[in-house]
């Protein structure tokens, strides 16, 4: 049976340490001590809850566009130069970065906290493995 260490539960988790201790002590999570006297979850309960956030929120109406794969989520990141900025989002666990306009950008009023959807369209999509 794996255990995994809260940090180590954490950064798969794609959430902060504390996070995980809230996990736990609400008893989301179940834990024990390891022989070093360490907070520790079994693998199997850390799987579990990653299945249960890799459900992003549904990205509800939009119209007026062919993509199919559409994530909602929040903005946590613009950076924008004088033609180009580069706009990330966390749907869910996941991590979209889009690269548009600025102009765009300023048009739709994209900034840290605003809630956007992310259409992906994609011809080409290499997996790999960690």
């Amino acid at each position: 049976m794996t255990q995994l260490r809260i940090s180590e539960a954490a950064r798969l988790l794609g959430v902060s340490d504390d996070t995980v201790r809230r996990m736990v002590d609400s008893g989301r999570l179940p834990a024990t001590k390891d022989e070093a006297g360490r907070l520790v979850a079994d693998g199997a309960d850390v799987a579990a809850i990653a299945q249960e956030l890799a459900h992003p929120a549904p990205a509800g109406p939009v119209t007026d566009e062919s993509a199919r794969n559409r994530m909602r989520g929040l903005v946590t990141r613009v950076v924008k130069d004088t033609v180009m900025a580069q706009v990330e989002m966390q749907c869910g666990p996941f991590r979209v970065v889009s690269l548009m306009s600025r102009e765009a950008v300023d048009e739709l009023g994209l900034e840290v906290g605003s809630v956007a959807i992310a259409s992906i369209k994609a011809t080409n999509v290499i997996v790999g493995v960690p």
